[in-house]
């Protein structure tokens, strides 16, 4: 994953990828190629994802039986390999997400936000 703007502007702590990937699956299966562009759509085109950093994330989350996946064909005819949240993965990306806004929020009063 890397920022599309200076660094200060777009660090993304490590393991946020698998979060992203998690919560983009949420809608339905998707491959690889789908994945990246729609968090790159929901970011407003401030996170690209590498195909370096998702595939391994993608493999990575499906060892840890958090989504499956079967081939299929996408929809430029080509065959490929779609991804789904399993209910592990749901589960995981509810605790995540707990997890990231108590950050977000300690991080923010850390730096003077008032807004809890």
């Amino acid at each position: 994953m890397t920022p599309k703007q200076p660094p200060e502007a777009g660090d993304i702590l490590q393991g946020t990828l698998d979060l992203l990937i998690l919560r983009t699956l949420i809608f339905g299966p998707a491959h690889g190629h789908t994945i990246a562009h729609s968090i790159e759509q929901t970011s407003e085109n401030a996170l690209e994802i590498e195909q370096g950093s998702l595939y391994p994330a993608l493999h990575r989350l499906e060892d840890r039986g958090l989504v499956s996946s079967k081939w299929g064909v996408s929809d430029n005819n080509r065959k490929a390999k779609f991804y789904q949240l399993t209910a592990k993965g749901r589960k995981e990306l509810t605790a995540a997400t707990s997890r990231w806004r108590q950050m977000t929020r300690a991080i923010g009063l850390i730096l003077g936000e008032s807004n809890s």
